[in-house]
């Protein structure tokens, strides 16, 4: 557990903070009065539900604000200096050299143009803190802190040529480039698989710990919170609920906003059992024997089979690169298996999207993980959802406008409210409801659900689970539900299929994969989930040995 700093140098104090937001020509009020102190050495986590200030306040911490935001009033104080009246050109040069961000999405995050080493020089070499190839050899020297591979090697390479938690990492080494006093961690290991977050919340705590900086941790998985942080906050619509050191926050809330976020994930589907060998009923979807391989590239997907039938959900798990979204590729025929089948209602379809039907297109969908770039944020709510309705159904004027208003019904949004407004003005949770609107919208009879609730706060996760189970039971609909969330997959999963390096190395019932003797991937996979104890990270890293998390998971 990381080690309270009570008497150490303070670095951040905030005192009253309001802020606001710009919204139909007029501004509202959107942080009220927060205090907050934070000393050198220290992590203080911010946690809550979606809306609740958390980026808005981590984000003022550097003296900055979005678009369409604006800090109304209180002082922020950044070791003795007060942020909220410095000049721009003060305060950006400030943030970088002393004050680092590291955003949820590093692949959004990081120039695809450039390669990480030299996105990494850039800060350094511009506040004259060191020459370029002394930024270089700094970089490969906290590439190795940061236990990435290749340390000498992986700079050079470009974002999309490693992984998500490689690149996830790389981001907080280019954020520790000019040893700043301050980073913000917002949600950085939301989208990682669990072997994978733990490489990089150790990594995070050694970094932190070496060099004595002080972060926000901001987060909504409260087992993750508990791991990283000497005390909590906790948020609600821009208020404080409470603050306590993180074993206190855990032992005993005090108040029942915090309990109800301690006791989410309680939605549990009932068991629904696959029909047995001697039924007739024929999969929805029969992937069988497939194999797959990228353009030039090495195989990817080897010997892949499993069934998928009407009214269940097959929960897909394993860590980044063992072939989950590879294999809703292969379905969905973005990418044509290069052998093996598969088959949808007994009938073989055919390898490319190209090549089939718009009936067979129609019949399977995706819904995304990250609704803010699935959807267009220029195009409207009803047309987004009208588009597939129009192209499959063939509907328009009055019947297509009352095939949306039936949808937004549907996933629970008030058609009146909803029907014209834009996605920039949803919430999170309301924009991945409309991308499940989009999917039904085409009348299907299979859904791939890729990562749907990774970036979701808990409390909305559980309302997207609790609405995908209810019209799962209303239309008879199919489920594939890609995850490396085990709690997710314990709530709404009927079968369970554990990949690994494209292959499948263990499938069966819920009730049956999460009892032992596991497979040892799949126990490793268990053992990785976070739980709610301050320790266990630390108890975790001892058990396995701190170097040898990434090759545990590889063996």
């Amino acid at each position: 557990m990381p080690t309270h700093a009570n008497n150490a140098e303070r670095l951040l104090k905030i005192r009253n903070l309001t802020i606001e937001g710009h919204s139909d020509d007029e501004w509202i009020e959107i942080v009220h009065g927060i205090n907050l102190d934070l000393h050198k050495g220290e992590v203080l986590g911010l946690i809550g539900e979606s809306g609740a200030g958390k980026s808005t306040i981590g984000l003022a911490a550097m003296g900055f604000t979005r678009d369409g935001c604006r800090i109304s009033g209180g002082t922020i104080e950044f070791d003795g200096m007060e942020l909220t009246t410095r000049p721009k050109s003060e305060l950006r040069s400030l943030r970088g050299s002393r004050i680092a961000y590291v955003a949820q999405s590093a692949a959004a995050s990081f120039n695809p143009a450039h390669r990480l080493i030299d996105q990494h020089t850039e800060a350094p070499v511009h506040y004259d803190i060191m020459s370029r190839s002394d930024s270089q050899v700094d970089a490969m020297e906290l590439y190795e802190k940061l236990r990435l591979p290749n340390p000498k090697e992986i700079g050079f390479r470009y974002p999309h040529q490693v992984s998500g938690g490689q690149l996830q990492r790389a981001m907080t080494a280019m954020a520790m480039a000019c040893r700043p006093d301050l980073i913000v961690f917002d949600e950085p290991t939301t989208a990682l698989d669990v072997t994978t977050q733990i490489e990089v919340l150790a990594a995070i705590r050694d970094i932190v710990e070496q060099f004595n900086t002080a972060a926000i941790y901001i987060t909504h998985d409260l087992a993750v919170v508990a791991q990283m942080a000497d005390r909590i906050k906790v948020l609600l619509k821009g208020d404080e609920v409470e603050e306590a050191d993180t074993a206190t926050m855990l032992r005993s809330p005090r108040e029942d906003y915090t309990k109800s976020l301690w006791a989410v994930r309680s939605f549990q589907k009932p068991e629904n059992l696959r029909p047995d060998a001697s039924s007739a009923e024929i999969p929805v979807v029969a992937v069988d024997a497939v194999d797959a391989s990228y353009t030039r590239g090495a195989k990817v997907l080897h010997d892949v089979s499993f069934d998928i039938h009407r009214g269940m959900t097959v929960a897909i798990v394993g860590e980044s690169g063992s072939g989950k979204s590879t294999t809703a590729r292969c379905i969905t025929g973005l990418l044509p298996p290069s052998s093996g089948v598969v088959r949808f209602n007994g009938e073989e379809l055919p390898p490319s999207y190209k090549q089939r039907t718009k009936d067979q297109l129609r019949q399977a969908q995706m819904i995304y993980q990250m609704a803010d770039t699935a959807l267009n944020p220029r195009i409207k709510i009803c047309d987004i959802i009208g588009r597939p309705a129009q192209f499959y159904s063939g509907l328009s004027g009055s019947a297509l406008k009352t095939r949306v208003e039936e949808l937004l019904d549907l996933i629970e949004l008030e058609p009146a409210q909803y029907y014209s407004r834009y996605p920039p003005e949803l919430s999170g949770g309301q924009k991945q409801r409309i991308g499940i609107a989009r999917a039904l919208a085409a009348e299907p009879s299979f859904i791939i659900c890729d990562e749907v609730t990774s970036a979701l706060d808990q409390l909305v996760a559980e309302g997207i689970l609790k609405l995908l189970d209810r019209l799962q039971s209303t239309l008879n609909l199919a489920y594939m539900f890609i995850t490396h969330d085990l709690a997710t997959v314990r709530s709404i999963a009927d079968e369970v299929v554990v990949m690994k390096e494209g292959r499948v190395v263990e499938q069966g019932p819920k009730t049956v994969m999460f009892k032992p003797p596991h497979h040892a991937y799949t126990d490793l996979l268990l053992s990785s989930v976070p739980e709610m104890d301050p320790d266990w990270l630390t108890r975790l890293l001892e058990e396995r040995g701190v170097d040898n998390i990434g090759e545990a998971a590889r063996n």
